[in-house]
């Protein structure tokens, strides 16, 4: 593996934003995710639960309810009191659209998937029609006394349930007037005064109507007679949101104590046709308020304050033990939040709303493996960047000569020249940079710091000529095949000649920069490329997909290498594809062209192409032998894969030269320790 020095890096103080909604498509097998800044990203749970594409945050637009219609269109609504639908191609927003209602609090699309229904502050429940191209609003129903906090559609169409604040209203669709009143029960209450909110119901098809509450208790309703059938106090914090399986035999429920409670329906006896609703499963992997739960056909699925999206398998339903039996628990973006100047070894950091410019410490001590040393001299601060304007930041790149900054939020793009006289920095913003590199998903600099390259949502990629405090634009390469596909991934060959490019499918497309012409596509696979990158002198593409396989492919050679063949035959080790987490960096080594390096959030491995792949019976996770092992020991037990789990949570990790290394860690104490408190319970013997 060779011996490198490592800057451990803990200073990115990032905090993820909270989970607001979760909402899961049953026909693209895709959970969609709002969180509290505003931000929306899509995970792929076909794809090893990958995170494909996100929309970026707004300081204006709190998320308060998510759904899909009509397949695979999405709409978001929240406190501004607009609807949004979102453009899962260009990845931006396809209009907002007032509501007139004030804040939305809640929203549920028909079970055809041709309406929408939405919920508002002042007590009005609204039903838009859904057309091609936007929605339309069809009617009122019958406005209530207080806000509509939760919504739920009958499957047949003809019926809905509104949670409000002491009551539920049944309300028939079709002349839209409320029909039934439901008071819900506060006796279990500390305090008989306070209001009661109904934060979540679902209308099963025999007509039961479930709610959650802040009073702790789930609940079960009649709605033909308006009658109270059961009701469980579960919690002794407000129950915040429930969803019930397609074939409403169970349903799960989240709470503001970080628990998450599953509900069966079971047969009362052995041989009874007779079933209840019983409460089978608790389960605490959250340590603050769950906003939000979904209920796939293999899993149960919560986020909330503190960050985590859990996915539960059920294991009764999972036919195979491969990646949909694991655990997850997903806490970072599956993009890159880092990008780093070897030259003057700065790292810059990407927040929401600004960006962090660092200069790495350095050290004089020498030591022995596995030393901490300590610093002659510390990092250095040395810019804080804030961005103008509610829009947050999708992009950000430092060049490697660290003369250049760039990034992009949704309507602006910026370009900064540095200048470093002794210890300070002085900046000086590009003027004028043309409307068309706006809404930027990806900004790479050349390895030389003379070319930009920009990848836009509408599947074009430009080519800027960085001169002394101005810029060229050379050229634009134009998306394949009439596609608009937003491209989210770029490599560029050390010589600058080569560009790759990866959109939000599993294709990559290979440029000729010198002769500006598209060189190659890449075979098509069917999952998506997690990250990609360009060998030194070889010119050799590694493509990281999310099912956890690696590709080589000759950019001069148009083909798949000897190496890559060799892996597909043989197969890479079960343990490497039972990783959760996917690859988001891959870099080289200047000085060993066998070696690729590459790393997720809990592991760096390093490849090298000249060693045996390990079989299923070798050890993968193989620690390096005693010094005093013989030579034919090491040569039996050695394998392609080195592999370090030192470092975690990883958010980058890349070379900085042939003996040193830069590995940006974030630790979850560190997140938790910045987020409010969580609901105190008292523990036997406290």
């Amino acid at each position: 593996m060779g011996e490198f020095k490592v800057h451990r890096v803990r200073f990115f103080n990032y905090v993820p934003p909270g989970i607001r909604c979760v909402a899961y498509n049953n026909q693209s097998n895709r959970l969609a995710v709002s969180r509290t800044d505003g931000t929306v990203e899509i995970y792929n749970l076909s794809a090893n639960y990958f995170q494909e594409k996100f929309f970026p945050g707004h300081e204006s637009r709190a998320t308060e309810a998510l759904c899909w219609a009509q397949g695979q269109r999405l709409f978001s609504a929240g406190l501004n009191g607009e609807i949004l639908e979102y453009d899962l191609q260009a990845l931006n927003i396809k209009y907002a659209m007032d509501a007139f209602g004030g804040p939305i609090w809640s929203m549920i699309a028909s079970p055809s998937g041709s309406q929408l229904l939405i919920g508002c502050e002042d007590g009005s429940v609204k039903l838009f029609q859904i057309t091609p191209d936007k929605i339309q609003f069809e009617r009122n129903f019958d406005r209530q006394k207080s806000r509509i906090l939760s919504l739920s559609w009958h499957p047949s169409g003809t019926h809905i349930a509104a949670g409000s604040i002491d009551y539920i209203s049944v309300f028939d669709v079709k002349s839209g007037s409320a029909i039934r009143k439901m008071i819900v029960d506060r006796q279990y209450m500390s305090v008989s005064k306070r209001k009661c909110i109904v934060w979540g119901v679902a209308f099963l098809s025999d007509g039961t109507v479930i709610s959650v509450d802040s009073a702790g208790k789930v609940q079960f309703w009649d709605s033909a007679t308006g009658t109270l059938i059961k009701s469980h106090l579960i919690a002794n914090a407000d129950v915040q949101s429930i969803a019930v399986a397609d074939q409403e035999d169970s349903f799960v429920v989240g709470t503001a104590e970080g628990t998450v409670f599953h509900f069966q329906l079971v047969s009362v006896t052995s041989n009874s046709t007779e079933k209840q609703w019983v409460r089978t499963k608790p389960f605490q992997h959250h340590t603050h308020d769950v906003r939000s739960v979904a209920h796939s056909p293999t899993a149960l699925i919560s986020g909330g304050t503190d960050t985590h999206l859990v996915i539960r398998p059920l294991m009764e339903k999972v036919e195979v033990k491969n990646y949909d039996a694991a655990l997850r628990k997903i806490t970072f973006p599956h993009r890159r939040l880092i990008s780093c100047s070897k030259k003057k070894q700065l790292l810059l950091f990407q927040f929401a709303h600004h960006l962090e410019l660092w200069r790495l410490g350095s050290t004089v001590a020498t030591g022995k493996n596995g030393d901490t040393l300590p610093l002659s001299k510390n990092a250095d601060h040395l810019l804080h960047l804030k961005t103008k304007g509610p829009e947050n930041i999708i992009c950000s790149s430092v060049s490697p000569c660290g003369s250049w900054i760039a990034y992009s939020t949704a309507c602006r793009f910026f370009l900064y020249r540095l200048n470093y006289e002794h210890d300070n920095i002085s900046l000086k913003r590009v003027s004028k940079m043309p409307a068309f590199l706006h809404s930027a998903l990806q900004i790479l600099f050349s390895e030389d710091s003379t070319k930009l390259f920009v990848a836009s949502n509408q599947g074009c990629l430009h080519v800027i000529q960085l001169l002394e405090g101005s810029f060229k634009h050379l050229h634009t390469f134009q998306p394949q095949s009439g596609t608009v596909e937003a491209m989210c991934l770029l490599a560029v060959s050390p010589d600058g000649n080569w560009l790759a490019a990866s959109g939000t499918s599993a294709g990559v497309h290979v440029y000729n920069v010198k002769h500006l012409k598209l060189h190659c596509t890449v075979p098509a696979y069917n999952f998506p490329v997690t990250a990609l990158a360009i060998a030194p002198n070889t010119n050799y593409l590694v493509i990281a997909h999310s099912d956890q396989q690696v590709f080589e492919y000759s950019i001069p050679d148009k083909q798949y290498t000897e190496w890559s063949r060799n892996v597909q035959k043989q197969g890479l080790h079960h343990l490497w594809l039972q990783r959760d987490t996917p690859i988001t960096h891959i870099s080289f080594h200047p000085k060993r062209p066998m070696h690729i390096l590459l790393h997720d959030a809990y592991m760096f491995c390093i490849i090298d192409k000249s060693l045996p792949l390990p079989n299923d019976k070798t050890v993968l996770y193989n620690p390096l032998p005693p010094k005093n092992e013989s030579d034919v020991f090491r040569r039996r037990t050695a394998h392609a894969f080195k592999i370090s789990k030192i470092y975690k949570p990883l958010l980058f990790l890349d070379l900085l030269d042939e003996r040193t290394l830069v590995a940006v860690e974030r630790p979850l104490d560190d997140i938790i320790a910045q987020l409010p408190p969580p609901i105190k319970k008292k523990k036997f013997g406290t």
